[in-house]
């Protein structure tokens, strides 16, 4: 179990429940850095999180029931206000639609967020919607609020949890989303990562960020993965996951050959965060550059898997005042200075991918078990290709 720096312990309808603020003291395992993966040119954040983007917060539910109930939430809060009236500017792409991002399509047509980002089960993105609409209507100063764009995303847990259950409530919900802090955050097999897999092995939550030198503007950029997809793992460069024979598509199709559960399927959920005064229109392209990080780590982009990804600015240069409607003044960066940013999303997604698997514990739940990757094996083999 984790050691808590806030923290605390609930129990809903008979459920074990850990609801963690962000502010969580790091794993045993090791995360990338910790074995000399430094993915890409630019130096993370102090905190390597999402967090490292001032103002962000992040909260995690993590359910666990007998046997076979092994699944959670994630809240990401883009700052500590008021959202609905304090709106982001956002954007959503989408590599692959196999996915349900409820929400998304009035976030492409405005180019804001006005919710806390919500993260779950495929089949629990309804309650979560629900809920999230009920923390939005409770907050003060949304008493006359009539329409609510909640933003849900999830991964297919039901490899080792109970997905038909519909073991998440809005209770579990909303206990995410108020324990939503700055500081460090809990990765791994944690809140809605706490049944996923990837890439062969127990995945879960990642984070990581960069921060760009002072000649690009000095800028901060984070991203958080709920890892549950599929391919041929690269860990720096190097075939891991070909080495330790676990991929898509291993066997010659014979009844005997042993094979990962529907080849390459899966699904990548990715929440990126920046500072810089980026529109809707950039949001996006910065958006798909994080989808596009996944390569790097081996993402088969499978039929099955569901790549969306999510971006937001922090700027008080972007932000929508609700009901605001007299012309202002922005300072929007340029197009032509963005590159960098593009840069920081692909070495972030990555390193946070790595994160979700180094950080994630085996989990044993619905009759199967997702072991954690082996560290000392991947050490063996990043020491063999880096001579």
């Amino acid at each position: 179990m984790f050691k808590l720096n806030v923290a605390w312990l609930v129990t809903l309808a008979g459920v074990f429940v850990l609801a963690t603020a962000a502010g969580l003291a790091q794993q045993a395992r090791p995360r990338a850095r910790d074995l000399g993966i430094a993915p890409g040119v630019f130096e993370p954040g102090p905190l390597d999180a999402i967090t490292d983007v001032d103002g962000v917060k992040v909260g995690h539910t993590t359910i666990i029931e007998g046997d076979n109930v092994r699944t959670g939430v994630t809240a990401i809060l883009p700052h500590g206000g008021n959202i609905f009236q304090d709106k982001v500017a956002g954007a959503v792409f989408v590599g692959n639609a196999f996915g349900k991002l409820a929400g998304s399509t009035q976030v492409q047509e405005l180019g804001t967020i006005e919710t806390p980002i919500v993260l779950t089960n495929t089949l629990s993105v309804g309650t979560a919607v629900e809920a999230v609409v009920a923390y939005t209507l409770a907050e003060p100063g949304n008493e006359g609020v009539r329409s609510v764009n909640a933003l849900v995303g999830e991964t297919n847990d039901g490899g080792l949890n109970d997905i038909r259950g519909l073991h998440v409530t809005r209770e579990h919900v909303l206990a995410a989303i108020r324990s939503a802090a700055g500081g460090r955050v809990a990765e791994g097999s944690v809140g809605a990562g706490t049944g996923t897999q990837a890439l062969g092995w127990k995945g879960g939550i990642g984070t990581a960020s960069r921060r760009l030198p002072a000649r690009y503007g000095g800028y901060t950029l984070g991203v958080l993965v709920q890892t549950n997809f599929g391919g041929v793992l690269t860990i720096d460069g190097a075939p891991v996951g070909k080495l330790l024979g676990r991929y898509a598509y291993k066997g010659d199709g014979s009844s005997t050959s042993s094979r990962p559960l529907h080849e390459g399927d899966g699904s990548c959920m990715i929440v990126v965060a920046t500072d810089a005064p980026l529109d809707a229109r950039d949001l996006r392209r910065l958006a798909a550059r994080a989808v596009f990080g996944l390569a790097r780590v081996g993402s088969s982009y499978s039929n099955g898997s569901g790549d969306f990804a999510i971006a937001f600015s922090t700027s008080p240069e972007m932000r929508f005042h609700f009901g605001e409607t007299a012309p202002r003044s922005r300072a929007i960066l340029p197009v032509d200075a963005v590159s960098p940013l593009f840069e920081a999303a692909l070495e972030t997604t990555e390193e946070a991918v790595y994160n979700s698997l180094f950080q994630a514990t085996t989990v044993t739940g619905n009759g199967h078990t997702a072991e954690a990757i082996p560290i000392d094996k991947v050490k063996t083999i990043l020491q063999k290709y880096r001579q």
